[in-house]
């Protein structure tokens, strides 16, 4: 009888579960479908779906709202999609590199990977003479580059000092002031038109972004992020014990931290390359579904990328809204948003939030 009230109360603890993702991304839905509407000029759900409908019938170009369907199909989808994919993939990353490492403080950003990233941009804009307007793929390849390359270098530190959880957070933070470093360098020698360029980058914006650079992301996004799903049961483990209890348990935890980190960080490289530097998702995301939903990656993972969606997504449409036409960068406006939601985590869940 001791058993099956325990199944029972394990079923009904995973529908909730569940539901509670199940009503998450019913809210993502929603937000997105009012996100579409917003701009410049407002448009309502019904041009929305006309225009979807015009696109797959192949009568777009000979309708009388082409000019308003396009900016729907070729504008404001695009965002939303981004949007979708960048919170997810920054959620996903940084459970996956707060399992591998055992600090609930730690984001995918904490090894190095932003400060890289700027830097790489920074090179682009300051020493190859590319603009911010004419030279998007030179800039993307350069800070997804340095960004690859620190994670590269932080391992190797990590893999000389026994890869443990302790190594890579602070060969993160060395790599980290090493490459903020480097940035301010470049940024000392530019003219006001490349630091101009450089810190713009650095807002972090999902202006300008096109099917093509969503596809992109995604396609780092989707296979990194059902790769890190199929380590939730040992990380599970290492949230269990030391890492001699963890090897009892048949789970290597050096191989699932070089594994796990590496595909954490080459997504949200993948990420910010396109969108600059969006900082806070990754940090805020998880804790608001372990807050939720307990501490099963299995539960947590999904969950996470889909509060990192609606998060983002949600600070996209204030940064648009809150002084229109001006839209606030969403890099500016998830800080503003992540800052006192985290706070009040922290007062309100206290011990059982850090966990």
């Amino acid at each position: 009888m001791e058993h099956t009230e325990l199944f029972r109360q394990y079923q009904k603890r995973e529908g909730r579960r569940c539901l509670a993702l199940a009503l998450l991304i019913a809210a993502i839905v929603a937000l997105g479908l009012w996100f579409i509407t917003l701009g410049t000029a407002s448009t309502g759900p019904g041009t929305v779906l006309r225009a979807v409908s015009a696109l797959l019938s192949g009568t777009l170009e000979g309708s009388e709202e082409a000019a308003e369907y396009k900016i729907i199909l070729l504008l404001r989808l695009p965002r939303l999609a981004a949007a979708v994919a960048a919170g997810v993939g920054l959620a996903a990353a940084g459970t996956g590199m707060q399992a591998v490492t055992g600090n609930p403080l730690v984001s995918p950003f904490t090894v190095g990977v932003s400060s890289a990233a700027a830097f790489g941009a920074s090179i682009a804009i300051v020493l190859l003479g590319v603009t911010s307007l004419g030279g998007e793929l030179t800039i993307v390849l350069c800070a997804f580059g340095c960004a690859v390359g620190c994670a590269v270098l932080v391992y190797l530190v990590c893999a000389a000092a026994g890869m443990s959880s302790e190594s890579v957070v602070l060969a993160g933070t060395a790599m980290s002031y090493l490459f903020s470093a480097g940035s301010s360098a470049l940024q000392f020698f530019a003219d006001e038109h490349q630091l101009s360029d450089v810190v713009q980058w650095t807002f972090g914006s999902l202006n300008g972004i096109s099917w093509r650079e969503v596809g992109i992301m995604a396609l780092f996004v989707a296979p990194c992020s059902l790769a890190l799903r199929r380590f939730a049961l040992a990380f599970n483990a290492m949230a269990a014990g030391e890492d001699g209890v963890v090897r009892g348990l048949g789970v290597n935890p050096a191989a699932v931290r070089v594994t796990a980190g590496l595909l954490s960080i080459l997504m949200t490289a993948a990420i910010i390359s396109f969108t600059g530097v969006i900082g806070f998702v990754g940090l805020i995301a998880p804790h608001i579904a372990r807050f939720v939903v307990g501490g099963d990656h299995r539960f947590l993972l999904p969950f996470s990328g889909a509060v990192g969606a609606l998060l983002l997504m949600a600070a996209d449409t204030v940064g648009k809204v809150i002084l229109a036409p001006v839209t606030i960068p969403v890099g500016i406006v998830v800080s503003f948003l992540g800052v006192p939601l985290f706070l009040n985590l922290i007062l309100t869940g206290r011990k059982r939030f850090l966990r």
